[in-house]
């Protein structure tokens, strides 16, 4: 990518940009036979399939669970009163600078009417009054300038006593100086260097990178420098974000099974690989129980662990994609996450926020109403007489769920005293590792989409993307790319990609460290 002024971050340069363009001079459908099997049925995967479905090409979808979604799926559950819930693997924030998620979305709901505003995004803790994030100018410096004037964490003293030089580096992320000068240092040692007060790291920047599933001090700098600049200071949404308003099985994933039915696409769910290798022709054999697929082009799009597990049990990979193997054999996982949703026999204050992050508590890293969130958890709480609510804890180091739970109710009862007393008439909780890790010094070894082994693609949250994305976007972004790849190699056009600022608003003027 060509490095140009206004390719920085700047007020009146913050609209999207194209940064992979359609080609017109190509054909849009793939020749007639092109098949494609994609092993994965989360963000990555589907988005995959729903553009090479698109484009012609006879696409198996593969997902081990009984439902697609991945770290997004639902499923239905069935609450002691009879009452039939989707229950799921936690809350989500639809980032409106989610560019290609939500443009795979539209074709679902061209008008993506299920998606509605949460509200502000209030960080809260037992020391310190809650902060709001949302509502800030959009464009650096100016939203940086107005944080500090509105923030009673962010203050004169915090910005004379800073290490300006180092805090010029949060408005200065370029991809190949961030990284070569922060990929190796630990978030924690970054933020620590920067010199704020205790109560603006609390309350502003740890909050913002456990998020990430990491404790600060197991994320690399450059990667929260890199996330920085991509939800706060590289976008023209700025941190607003939305989220739907039902469950996401009816919302999305049985909407969009059925628009890949509709495109010819075999979904196939509760049908993990156990296996992949080379087979005859330059194709690619997949493993299943009871039988095998074989397919010219093989999209990898499971998350990391299941990959280094899949690829562990695929000796022969690694005779011709010794990058690919060597590559999952090294992937890291992030600690676990929980997440326990309570249906409680009273409702919360009526001041509390819809989604709240949660600063400084052993446990607990954020909490939503889901009863003032989707209409099923309403409904329930308006026959039942009390509320549906949503704990979760990145990084979790509690033995269990059932622990993770007590330690996450407790916390909350003190952020929180009218959820101390409340009777809980069901609970469903989960603790699980499938998300990546970003670790300090591990941005060389990441997977690429592409380049790690003839015919196979690689897409998820944990793979390296040209330009910068995150989260859901990274997903949906990486699958757009595995599918782009195919219709390259069989000479048809690919599916257009945008995207906010690529560079800082100091990108190319800081000097050198």
């Amino acid at each position: 990518m060509t490095r140009r002024p206004a390719d920085r971050a700047a007020p009146m340069r913050m609209r999207p940009r194209v940064v992979v363009a359609a080609d017109p001079a190509l054909p849009r459908h793939a020749p007639e036979g092109t098949d494609a099997v994609v092993v994965g049925g989360g963000i990555a995967g589907v988005c995959a399939a729903v553009v090479l479905a698109e484009r012609g090409v006879a696409v198996t979808l593969l997902e081990a669970a009984p439902t697609l979604g991945g770290r997004l799926g639902a499923w239905p559950h069935t609450l002691p009163d009879g009452t039939g819930q989707v229950v799921e693997h936690g809350f989500h924030a639809f980032f409106r600078h989610y560019h290609t998620w939500r443009s795979v979305l539209r074709r679902i709901d061209p008008e993506l009417g299920f998606l509605r505003p949460v509200g502000g995004y209030p960080v809260i803790s037992r020391e310190w009054p809650a902060e709001d994030l949302t509502g800030l100018p959009t464009a650096p410096p100016l939203n940086l300038l107005a944080l500090f004037a509105r923030s009673p964490s962010l203050g004169l003293r915090d910005l004379l006593g800073s290490r300006q030089s180092l805090a010029a580096e949060l408005l200065a992320y370029d991809r190949a100086r961030t990284t070569a000068l922060f990929d190796h240092v630990p978030a924690a040692r970054f933020l620590a260097d920067l010199g704020m007060s205790d109560r603006a790291q609390a309350m502003l920047f740890e909050a913002f990178a456990r998020s990430f599933f990491a404790e600060p001090g197991a994320l690399s700098a450059g990667e929260l420098i890199a996330m920085f600049h991509y939800y706060f200071l590289g976008n023209a949404a700025g941190i607003g974000f939305d989220a739907p308003d039902t469950d996401h099985l009816t919302a999305i994933w049985s909407p969009l099974a059925s628009y890949l039915d509709g495109h010819g696409a075999q979904v196939r769910t509760a049908t993990p690989a156990r296996a992949v290798a080379p087979a005859d022709g330059h194709r690619w054999r997949v493993e299943l129980d009871g039988g095998a697929l074989t397919t010219r082009h093989l999209v990898l799009a499971t998350d990391p662990g299941a990959l280094r597990s899949l690829l562990a049990a695929s000796p022969e990979v690694a005779a011709v994609a010794p990058r690919l193997a060597a590559k999952a054999a090294d992937l890291t996982v992030a600690p676990p996450f929980a997440v326990t949703r309570l249906w409680l026999d009273r409702d919360v204050a009526p001041g509390r926020a819809t989604f709240s992050a949660v600063s400084r508590e052993p446990t607990l890293d954020s909490v939503t109403v889901y009863s003032r969130l989707e209409r099923p958890s309403a409904e329930w709480a308006a026959r039942a007489g009390g509320s549906v609510v949503e704990l979760h804890s990145y990084a979790c180091d509690a033995p269990d769920a059932a622990t993770a739970t007590a330690r996450m109710r407790a916390e909350l009862a003190v952020l929180w005293p009218e959820t101390a007393d409340a009777g809980v008439r069901h609970l469903q909780e989960r603790m699980e590792a499938t998300a990546p890790a970003f670790p300090p010094g591990g941005a060389a070894t990441r997977l690429t989409v592409t380049g790690e082994g003839r015919g196979v693609r690689v897409a998820g949250d944990h793979v390296d993307t040209p330009f910068l994305t995150g989260l859901m976007e990274r997903a949906a972004v990486s699958g757009v790319l595995a599918a782009n790849d195919v219709l390259a190699e069989v000479g048809a056009g690919p599916e257009p990609i945008v995207a906010g600022p690529q560079r800082g608003l100091l990108a190319g003027l800081l000097p050198r460290r």
